[in-house]
């Protein structure tokens, strides 16, 4: 349940994020009459990424078994693939976020109405799209009979969403930098499970060989129904009895992902830290162009920090 807790608040925040970013600027630019588009995009995105979500899982329920795990297998893969390239690309534009989603939202106002709504759908739905998908092969992946791991995700996005609220509100200062960095290297742990078990789909559906050559078995000391058995498949997606290439795979992954995401990166060892919410000089008077000389560093939030509305949240994330 904690593994699917983690991306639903990792992926939860990031979408929750981008939102306040843009209401945020729409309101300190006295555009309110924008918010309406805005909001329709990010409704729209939600409910793609649910009718994504429901696709795969019912979708998949008419396939032969065989064809269920490859098409499981194949999904997961391109989901963990996914989800890394996410972790790396958000640690290394989080600093530059809030100027790029200023600069496509200044070319939507002074395009129109439909322009706004594609903006947000397009800033929202990417991370909506890799959120299901990810859940989906998590999900599948747990496979414990029970409802725990969706209530793990459903737990995480209204953690998110929570969280997003403050944040726009400036009751609540999170160092992002921090935030990114251990939550993205446990789902880079997370992602490793369910690699390993979507390669597990894919020898079960005679796809790939070795499925009777196990690494090792522990299911007598590590019961899969025991409550730490059930932890570490929740945690961990752990699997007592792995076959080789699975744990081959597992490792290969693991090592040099995690090693190369907990490298410091230039924005970490650059002149200036990490900038997150935080209070900022000035208003915005249109372009962002000339914002990230007002910012103050690596926190999002503030607290006692005036509302929105009032000039409270002045700058972005990362």
């Amino acid at each position: 349940m904690f593994g699917n807790y983690l991306i639903g608040l990792r992926e939860g925040l990031e979408a929750s994020l981008v939102v306040c970013i843009l209401v945020a600027y729409l309101v300190k630019t006295d555009r309110r009459d924008a918010l309406l588009p805005v909001w329709s995009g990010v409704g729209v995105a939600v409910a793609l990424a649910l009718g994504f979500g429901c696709a795969l899982t019912f979708g998949s329920q008419e396939l032969t078994f065989e064809a269920q795990e490859a098409l499981g297998g194949s999904l997961s893969i391109l989901a963990v693939g996914l989800v890394t390239w996410m972790v790396f690309w958000m640690r290394r534009t989080a600093r530059h976020l809030r100027a790029e989603l200023h600069g496509r939202l200044d070319a939507a106002l002074r395009m129109g109405t439909a322009a706004l709504v594609a903006t947000a759908f397009l800033a929202v739905g990417r991370e909506g799209l890799e959120t299901a998908l990810f859940v989906w092969a998590s999900v599948r992946a747990s496979n414990d009979g029970t409802h725990a791991p969706l209530a793990g995700v459903l737990l995480g996005l209204l953690t998110a969403v929570a969280l997003g609220w403050l944040f726009y509100r400036g009751a609540l200062r999170i160092d992002l930098a921090k935030f990114f960095t251990w939550t993205g290297a446990m789902l880079v742990v997370v992602a490793a499970g369910v690699l390993a078990y979507g390669v597990h789909d894919l020898q079960e559906a005679r796809f790939l060989d070795g499925l009777g050559n196990k690494a090792f078995d522990v299911s007598a000391a590590v019961p899969p129904d025991s409550w730490y058995g059930t932890l570490l498949k929740g945690v961990f997606n752990f699997q007592p009895n792995p076959t080789v290439l699975q744990v081959i795979v597992w490792c290969l992954y693991l090592v040099p992902v995690l090693a190369l995401f907990l490298l410091p990166s230039r924005a970490s060892a650059g002149k200036r830290p990490p900038v997150g919410f935080g209070p900022g000089k000035g208003k915005v008077k249109g372009s962002d162009d000339q914002g990230s000389r007002d910012e103050a560093p690596g926190r999002v939030g503030g607290g006692g920090d005036r509302p929105v509305g009032d000039g409270g949240l002045r700058d972005g994330a990362r």
